[in-house]
């Protein structure tokens, strides 16, 4: 007897529904988050392709307000933001470079990590739902499936006939909840490592553009001006170490 999936759903009972539209709706909801998800990585990567190069030519110029302001305007890109803090530590400083010294740097350093903290979390925002549907729908399809094929077989033992022909039609209800789970769990198990993958990629990412641009701080801002702070203050130590064993 060959049932179409129109006829499965007609001769399904009220719990195998149940299930049935339980599973569309964490499919849908599964897929929504992941569009979203997608969307959002598209565009902060999308972003950043056109924000390093020109926030790199500005730093090579030693265009640092430039810098700032071109930071400041990017609210998508994560390495916009990343480095957003660090400049907003070191802006009020470089109006006043002299006062600029290891532990403002430092400070710098600090307000980028907790910035990418901050952004990881965000990023990572809706992965356990895909972890948790790709982990359970096949349990809540198998869920249905038991109870169909002890249906199947309540419903034998009261008619008191059998055969395969007499609860072929039960097992195939029965079943049906299992595939279905499967359909919806292997997309959020595949989306889920995909994202993954990609928010670890960001994160690499994020690290090595921020370590970079704290060294380009103590290479050219430190080396520049705390520097010349810390040979002075070496230098006094030095002579008034001097100057006391002399005596």
């Amino acid at each position: 007897m060959n049932m179409s999936l129109i006829d499965l759903w007609a001769s399904m009972g009220g719990f195998a529904k149940g299930i049935v539209v339980m599973l569309f709706l964490m499919s849908i909801y599964s897929l929504g988050i992941a569009a979203a998800k997608w969307w959002r990585l598209h565009r902060s990567m999308r972003q950043t392709a056109k924000f390093a190069p020109e926030f790199a030519r500005f730093l090579q110029e030693g265009q640092l307000d430039q810098a700032i302001a071109l930071a400041e305007k990017q609210k998508i890109s994560h390495v916009a933001r990343v480095l957003g803090e660090a400049l907003v530590e070191v802006k009020p400083l470089l109006r006043d470079r002299a006062t600029v010294s290891a532990s403002d740097i430092n400070s710098a350093e600090r307000a980028v990590e907790r910035q990418m903290l901050i952004l990881l979390s965000e990023l990572k925002r809706g992965l356990g739902v895909l972890a948790t549907v790709g982990a359970t729908a096949p349990f809540v399809g198998l869920l249905g499936t038991v109870m169909g094929i002890v249906n199947a077989f309540t419903g034998m033992a009261l008619s008191g006939s059998g055969g395969l022909a007499a609860i072929s039609a039960g097992i195939a209800e029965a079943l049906i909840t299992t595939a279905f789970g499967l359909l919806v769990a292997i997309p959020a198990v595949w989306l889920y490592n995909y994202f993954q993958t990609k928010i670890e990629n960001l994160t690499v990412e994020m690290t090595y553009t921020s370590k970079e641009f704290v060294d380009f701080l103590i290479k050219s801002v430190g080396s520049e001006f705390g520097r010349s702070i810390f040979t002075k203050e070496f230098q006094t130590q030095k002579a008034a170490q001097t100057g006391h064993i002399a005596q």
